[in-house]
């Protein structure tokens, strides 16, 4: 058995969203061995920095949240897909040619792996990409994204995939990660109320469900 670990490491100076700030995690020592007998520490941070799960919420309005995820979406057999070739967008005829079955959860591998700044251009699944999988009825679906797309002005690929009831996560670091069959363990933290929540996500090989 062998386990990588595909998540980003949480820290001020990490990459996020647009570069913006505000979504910059800021860890705090709140006690420490000068002042107590015990280390302590607090953090503030957006539900959708670093490597995170969506729940429906997030693009929905009365949508799911994340506390109720069916947790067997995320601990899962899944599909490493190569899309390194691709430049842009991940549409429908990338995915086509590939072998994607239903109740498949699929993992999107592209540059957008070989950064660790923010790419303003970073490659995104584009609607007929996310109109394939709903037609293939997979389970889920990963990008090494921050966001599963860019440039679509009504958010079409979130909500093509969260109406059909399709797991979301983004944030995933796959630069290491060979093509291939998988078990994906990624289970967000349980907040309840939240449209989001972190996840340490891992891939582990040589093992079956």
């Amino acid at each position: 058995m062998k386990i990588y670990d595909i998540s980003m490491n949480i820290h001020h100076d990490m990459m996020v969203y647009k570069n913006k700030e505000e979504k910059r995690p800021v860890l705090n020592n709140v006690q420490n061995f000068i002042n107590s007998s015990a280390y302590e520490s607090r953090i503030s941070m957006d539900m959708h920095t670093g490597t995170h799960v969506d729940a429906p919420l997030h693009m929905i309005e009365e949508g799911s949240t994340i506390e109720t995820l069916d947790l067997n979406t995320v601990i899962t057999k899944c599909k490493v897909l190569d899309l390194t070739n691709v430049h842009n967008t991940i549409m429908r005829e990338d995915l086509i040619k590939k072998d994607i079955q239903k109740g498949d959860f699929i993992i999107l591998k592209t540059r957008n792996s070989n950064t660790e700044e923010f790419d303003f251009d970073f490659v995104y699944l584009e609607k007929s990409g996310a109109e394939y999988l709903k037609e293939k009825e997979v389970k889920g679906v990963g990008t090494d994204g921050l966001g599963i797309e860019r440039s679509q002005p009504n958010h079409e690929t979130h909500k093509i995939l969260m109406e059909a009831g399709i797991t979301i996560v983004e944030g995933l670091r796959l630069k290491d990660i060979s093509e291939g069959s998988y078990v994906l363990c990624a289970p967000p933290l349980k907040i309840k109320g939240a449209e989001a929540a972190p996840t340490r996500a891992l891939l582990i090989e040589g093992i079956t469900l």
